[in-house]
């Protein structure tokens, strides 16, 4: 199941994460990491939920699987950039592949990192929190 969509996607005002992935496990596994740290995670299950949460406001950090049916990662991260919505928005990919594939081809400037599943939890919060870091620091630079 889905987080819900609201206005900003954080009434909270907790740092927040957008979720993307279409297995359910792994949703449910890093929501729970990633509350107990105190981070927001919304979830979505893959391109048109995600596409919903950001045009309702969510900003933040994107973390995308590569591989989802439907509109994969790659075609994903093409339609948020179509529709206007990397404003905001850091986006890292999470993937079971070792290396970024031919489909990165013009994201570079979009995507800041690749998260290879499976994670050690000893690196994955570290990563989310740089970006995080990041994110707030190219805001307070805007």
């Amino acid at each position: 199941m889905s987080g819900a969509v609201s206005g900003d996607g954080n009434e909270t005002g907790k740092p927040q994460v957008l979720l993307v992935d279409d297995e359910e496990c792994i949703r449910e596994a890093i929501s729970k990491l990633l509350g107990s740290e105190g981070i927001h995670v919304i979830t979505a299950v893959g391109a048109d939920e995600c596409l919903l949460h950001l045009r309702n406001g969510f900003r933040g950090v994107i973390l995308m699987d590569v591989m989802m049916p439907g509109l994969d990662g790659w075609a994903t991260i093409r339609e948020i950039e179509k529709a206007g919505l990397l404003e905001g928005n850091l986006i890292s990919m999470l993937t079971a592949m070792d290396a970024p594939d031919e489909r990165m081809e013009g994201l570079q400037e979009v995507v800041i990192d690749y998260i290879t599943k499976p994670f050690e939890l000893s690196s994955f919060i570290p990563a989310v929190r740089k970006y995080l870091a990041l994110l707030d620091q190219r805001d307070g630079t805007n």
